[in-house]
């Protein structure tokens, strides 16, 4: 038997920012909203990426224990750039020497974003923690 990660949620509390955020920073639409006031997000693109946001009473008040990584299809620059547009912003959470850039979505959701496959050495990866 095997297992599928779908879709990964976050909760938030403001449910239309952080929809809009993550809509535009992954291509997502807004397909269904669910009994709790949910909002499914599925890929503009018809693949199979989704991503759930469920209403949540109170703020994040500490950091993730799972997080996003991102891996853009142009240089990492570019997309965290793109993303701070977006309302995104670079945190630092004791990283050092890093090939990847922290940063955290408007409600303060931390989430990586990594190089390209273009600008990965030919190490296979970004992780060396």
């Amino acid at each position: 038997m095997a297992l599928t990660i779908d879709p990964v949620l976050i909760d938030c509390v403001d449910l239309g920012a952080m929809t809009g955020f993550w809509s535009e920073a992954l291509d997502l639409d807004h397909v269904w909203t669910g009994p709790s006031g949910g909002h499914l997000l599925a890929a503009r693109d018809g693949s199979d990426r989704r991503l759930g946001l469920m209403p949540a009473r109170e703020a994040k008040s500490s950091k993730n224990r799972l997080h996003l990584d991102l891996r853009p299809d142009v240089d990492q620059q570019t997309e965290v750039r793109r993303l701070e547009g977006l309302g995104a912003r670079r945190v630092d959470i004791g990283q050092v020497d890093t090939t990847w850039v922290v940063m955290s979505d408007p409600e303060g959701n931390e989430f990586c974003v990594l190089r390209s496959l273009a600008e990965k050495d030919g190490h296979g990866t970004d992780r060396d923690d």
